[in-house]
């Protein structure tokens, strides 16, 4: 289970609908947040739920004027629970992104004072924008307003409020109110989302549509939602006549006419979606959750039915969540390749969600622990997001007939606990009764992520819950034999904080075994291979992290369907033949303390996304043994990968299929290619490349580059850049885009 809260790095569909008709008040806010007054602005933005709040602040956040402004951009999320702890993370966190200085183990036993101290230490002398979104009280504001020093150097705030209290509160002056909008564009934005901007529409249909619009009370958020529903339907009178007349019954009788509008997209979605969009509650509001994460949840809670068409049940479930998506009812997060990365819900279908969930007993949400006090015998999932429980407490409050419980309060920003294999928590040991788990025979999911718990031993007593299919849980002592036991389980996410851990060899009897992510480097017994006890485990798909020591031709023989693998290496000379694994697409590969050459690799041919990283240090010639492989779309070198001052291509070095190229913290200076060494590059990103002195100005002549990103680099590198994007206009191409931060 991967979530945090939504910030900058969401760009979703909903979002960027909901963006038509803010241009005027984008350009009131960069004004605002520019302006010539030297002391600490805090610039406002209030309006109900839904209307665009968050989107506007996000524009204004991501333009370019307001990036080239100020020297420190900052993005916390409040919510109706107010955490100042979680605050000061956050702020770190983004901070962290100039500075690289964060490491959040460091902050276990750090008192809240002695972390606002440091955020104003790393804040002075620096200009600083802080997007404040979604505060609810003026309570909330006067705890994190001292956070924040006045440096008469033209700093902003930029806050966003459902509450025009809060926001004349802050900002008695000029506090700025989104309306509503008019019925003109309430009609474009459902028309335009219905039949595409560019298309025309049957115009019988617009005056039926202005009358679901008038339903919509020109709130934008229920405008996009009822687009999405509509645009499953039939184009015809009569259905949308259906619409109309279905609305003016919820507007009349329902409490909360907002979520009554977005129920009806809900109620109107076929079956195998409902608890696929219920299940988004199990998740605390603004987080966001990695898609692979949720896929692996849905298929163990057995919402992904099998398809027809022989597909996987994963990519059944992407069917699901682009469908979901399609219906305005998730946001998402895309990669460069069109593939969904993550993906989040909005504030007010999140309340519907769990409203809905409640109402249905699909589950029980726990956020404050008082409902906690009566058992709820007809449920059977369970999401506790509280910080005042124990896993004790929860459990022997549950029914024994429960099939999923999710234990989570987790503070630390997203890109801080999802390194490698999903989440980090901070541990505090604490004491659990083991046998609690005994209780639940019927058990399908056991998802313990709590920041204050973390067994000392792992609990054998899970190994007797045969149902089980996911399970997350932290432990300190070894990984038990008797895992085995468990031979449902498809995910396995142990967080288990030694240095040197082993699998047992019984790990390869758990044939059902999809997923397997392990925190550190973890080396697997092969003895057992030996012994011709193994045939193959054909359904494991994700294995992170493995130690090098393990990649072996009779390890990969074993998992001959493997498509992600994460790898640290502590065997510097030795070879790694991984051309067996066919079908594996993504690799990361993470150096230790000697140094590895590229020339003792061997890759699949299938791959098509690779990070090296740490300590490399291979010359650039070696490189060109990446340019073999014909279906690598993303490369990415990090942290002193290569060595070479000079990267130079020849004229029959192209990376055919590449679309992401990313250097960080790569020292090299000169860098000679041609367009012909990347015809199909999209996106090239360098971040603290702080010697690179030019990028090939050859560069201007591929027509397919969509964007070129520089954090942090040599002014020699911006300067290049520019020229570039200079020459695409020149050719009347206006799509390229530079970023410079």
């Amino acid at each position: 289970m991967i979530g945090t809260s939504t910030s900058d790095s969401m760009l979703p569909n909903l979002e960027d609908a909901i963006v038509q008709g803010l241009d005027d008040d984008l350009e009131i806010m960069v004004k605002r947040l520019t302006g010539p007054l030297s002391a600490l602005d805090i610039v406002t933005i209030s309006g109900m739920g839904g209307i665009g709040k968050t989107t506007l602040a996000r524009k204004a956040y991501d333009h370019l004027t307001i990036r080239y402004h100020f020297d420190l951009h900052i993005w916390v999320t409040i919510s109706q629970e107010f955490r100042f702890r979680n605050v000061l993370l956050h702020a770190l966190h983004c901070i962290s992104k100039h500075t690289n200085f964060f490491n959040a183990n460091d902050y276990d036993k750090v008192k809240d004072n002695e972390l606002a101290d440091l955020v104003q230490k790393k804040l002075k002398g620096q200009r600083y924008l802080v997007v404040v979104d979604d505060i609810w009280s003026t309570g909330d504001w006067d705890s994190i307003r001292g956070i924040f020093p006045e440096y008469n150097n033209r700093s902003r705030i930029l806050l966003t409020t459902r509450e025009t209290a809060v926001a004349m509160y802050v900002d008695s002056i000029s506090p700025h109110h989104m309306n509503l909008l008019n019925l003109e564009n309430s009609w474009k934005l459902l028309r335009d989302n219905v039949f595409g901007p560019e298309n025309d529409h049957p115009h019988e249909l617009e005056k039926f549509g202005k009358k679901i619009v008038e339903k919509c009370k020109g709130l934008p958020l229920t405008i996009l939602v009822i687009a999405g529903h509509l645009s499953k339907m039939a184009r015809t009178l009569e259905a949308w006549k259906d619409v109309v007349r279905i609305l003016g019954e919820i507007v009349a009788s329902h409490p909360d006419k907002c979520l009554g509008v977005l129920g009806l997209s809900y109620h109107h979605l076929p079956n195998h979606l409902k608890p696929c969009f219920l299940s988004m509650g199990c998740f605390p509001e603004d987080f966001q959750v990695e898609t692979k994460r949720l896929i692996q949840l849905w298929i163990a809670e057995g919402y992904i039915r099998t398809s027809r068409s022989n597909k996987s049940l994963e990519e059944v479930a992407v069917d699901y969540l682009e469908d979901l998506i399609g219906r305005n009812l998730m946001i998402r997060k895309r990669r460069f390749n069109g593939e969904i990365k993550a993906c989040a819900m909005h504030d007010l279908l999140h309340e519907f969600c769990l409203i809905e969930a409640e109402m249905t007993k699909f589950m029980h949400i726990d956020k404050n622990y008082s409902s906690l006090l009566t058992q709820k015998q007809n449920v059977r999932r369970f999401s506790f997001q509280s910080q005042y429980y124990s896993v004790d407490d929860c459990c022997k409050l549950l029914p024994p007939v429960a099939t999923s419980i999710y234990l989570s309060r987790l503070d630390l920003p997203y890109a801080t606990r999802v390194k490698l294999f999903g989440i980090l928590p901070i541990y505090h040991p604490h004491t659990v009764v083991h046998e609690i788990f005994s209780h639940f025979n019927l058990l399908r999911v056991l998802s313990i992520f709590h920041e204050s718990t973390n067994f000392t031993s792992f609990p054998l007593v899970i190994t007797k819950l045969f149902h089980l299919r996911y399970l997350q849980v932290g432990f300190d002592d070894d990984i038990p034999a008797s895992i085995s036991k468990l031979q449902n389980l498809q995910t396995l996410i142990l967080m288990n904080q030694r240095r040197d851990k082993t699998l047992p060899g019984t790990i390869w009897m758990m044939k059902n075994l999809r997923h397997i992510h392990l925190e550190g480097a973890t080396s697997l017994r092969s003895d057992i291979l030996n012994k011709h006890l193994v045939t193959e485990m054909p359904n494991l798909q994700e294995f992170s992290v493995l130690c090098s020591t393990s990649c072996t031709n009779e390890v990969f023989s074993i998992i001959p369907n493997l498509k992600s693998l994460i790898v640290c290496d502590r065997l510097a000379n030795r070879l790694i033949d991984m051309s067996s694994l066919r079908k594996l697409e993504a690799l990361k590969f993470f150096v230790g303390n000697s140094p590895r050459s590229l020339a003792r690799f061997v890759f699949p041919t299938s791959l098509k996304r690779l990070t090296l990283t740490r300590r490399f240090y291979f010359p650039w010639e070696y490189i060109s043994t990446l340019v073999m492989l014909p279906n690598l779309e993303e490369l990415k070198l990090k942290n002193f990968a290569v060595w070479d001052k000079v990267w130079r291509l020849s004229d029959e070095d192209k990376f055919q299929s590449l679309k992401l190229l990313l250097f960080s913290e790569i020292y090299f200076r000169h860098w000679e290619a041609s367009s012909d060494s990347f015809p199909n590059l999209k996106r090239l990103v360098l971040k603290k490349c702080k010697y690179v002195e030019d990028i090939p100005i050859d560069f201007a002549e591929i027509c397919s580059l969509e964007s070129i990103e520089l954090h942090n680099c040599s002014t020699l590198a911006e300067d290049s850049a520019r020229k570039i994007e200079q020459e695409q206009e020149d050719m009347g191409n206006n799509s390229l885009k530079v970023y410079i931060l």
